[in-house]
């Protein structure tokens, strides 16, 4: 049966190859791989993403991502969805964004992705009283923190593009750090830990025009950068491939629960060991002492990147392939979708 999934994305980060948050990577691998199956897909998202299937886009914000763009946001979010929901028989909406409890659409079944620590959602989203809605964590490590939930499903581990992600290039002598700038990803104490290590250290990732995100980095990342450690800006996939290729290691010294960390398998996928600190679902990810490392402090970090060439590339990449194929994620959320279908189906209600 040919399925119609409308997937609904952040309304404040753009869909595409290129983009940076984790949760907009998955759906945009989610859209071509329906497309690809011969699904429809259709994608709520930030107008100027890049989807494969149909986009319904809506305006981005161009100022400051406070309490009252968020709020304009939400209002732009239900009326596409109500709109997209008119216009196509859609037959599951598949909702990716951390605000999604402000736009639930009802009549439809509804699945939503958990992208982020579920303490960062409302407890709301985890009550009865949502009878169209069920929840998909990403990894095991953030479904046992999750609240008792009669919707919430087993985990499907993110997927990274293994095939895309390959190339030789030799290793050289810097470290990378990709993604977010933000308080809760620790680039500061990446940066001291390639100093002590005295090693480069090469930053890339976009800092979101938050209050919080611009302050930390003014902050605590600025005023620690020189000339052998340095911000890049964001960058696109062919770049960021080059980078994680050529480095020594990745350095995630993220303080936050992490659900999944994406870069961290992209890494291992272009045969780059990860240093990481076991925060959230990094164990799941990194076999400590064959494809990284797993410290707790700046200074284990340093002696972790002095031993990371030590590792082989070849088996990184190995584990990637084993573990973290996009065909394995897209052929879950695909069954997950029809099994969502046939339970609705016998809903009490249903037509």
């Amino acid at each position: 049966m040919r399925l119609t999934i409308l997937s609904v994305a952040y309304p404040l980060a753009p869909v595409g190859p290129d983009a940076v948050g984790g949760a907009e990577q998955v759906l945009g691998h989610l859209d071509r791989a329906l497309v690809a199956a011969g699904h429809r897909s259709i994608v709520v998202a930030q107008a100027g993403s890049d989807v494969a299937g149909e986009l319904v886009p809506v305006p981005a914000e161009t100022g400051a991502l406070d309490h009252a763009a968020r709020e304009r946001a939400w209002g732009r979010h239900r009326a596409a969805i109500a709109g997209a929901l008119q216009r196509w028989p859609i037959d599951l909406v598949h909702l990716h964004g951390i605000d999604f409890a402000n736009y639930v659409p009802s009549g439809v079944p509804v699945l939503a992705t958990l992208h982020l620590p579920p303490s960062w959602y409302p407890d709301a989203v985890f009550r009865p009283g949502w009878p169209n809605l069920w929840l998909n964590p990403v990894s095991r490590a953030q479904q046992q923190t999750c609240p008792p939930c009669p919707r919430l499903l087993a985990a499907v581990d993110n997927g990274v593009p293994v095939a895309a992600l390959q190339a030789r290039h030799g290793k050289r002598r810097y470290a990378v750090v990709l993604g977010r700038i933000c308080p809760e990803k620790g680039v500061h104490l990446a940066i001291e830990a390639a100093k002590r290590a005295d090693l480069a250290l090469l930053i890339a990732g976009e800092v979101f025009a938050y209050e919080a995100h611009e302050r930390y980095f003014r902050e605590e990342v600025e005023p620690r950068l020189d000339r052998r450690r340095r911000y890049l800006g964001p960058i696109g996939l062919a770049r960021k491939r080059r980078l994680l290729t050529g480095a020594r290691c990745l350095l995630v010294p993220s303080l936050a629960p992490e659900t999944s960390s994406l870069v961290a398998r992209e890494a291992l996928a272009c045969g780059t060991p990860v240093i990481a600190f076991p925060n959230g679902a990094l164990p799941e990810t990194i076999d400590h002492g064959r494809t990284g490392f797993l410290v707790r402090t700046v200074e284990e970090m340093a002696d972790a990147i002095d031993k990371a060439p030590t590792l082989s590339p070849d088996r990184c990449r190995e584990a990637a392939a084993e573990r973290f194929s996009l065909e394995v994620m897209s052929g879950r959320y695909i069954a997950l979708y029809r099994q969502l279908l046939d339970e609705s189906a016998t809903m009490p209600g249903a037509a």
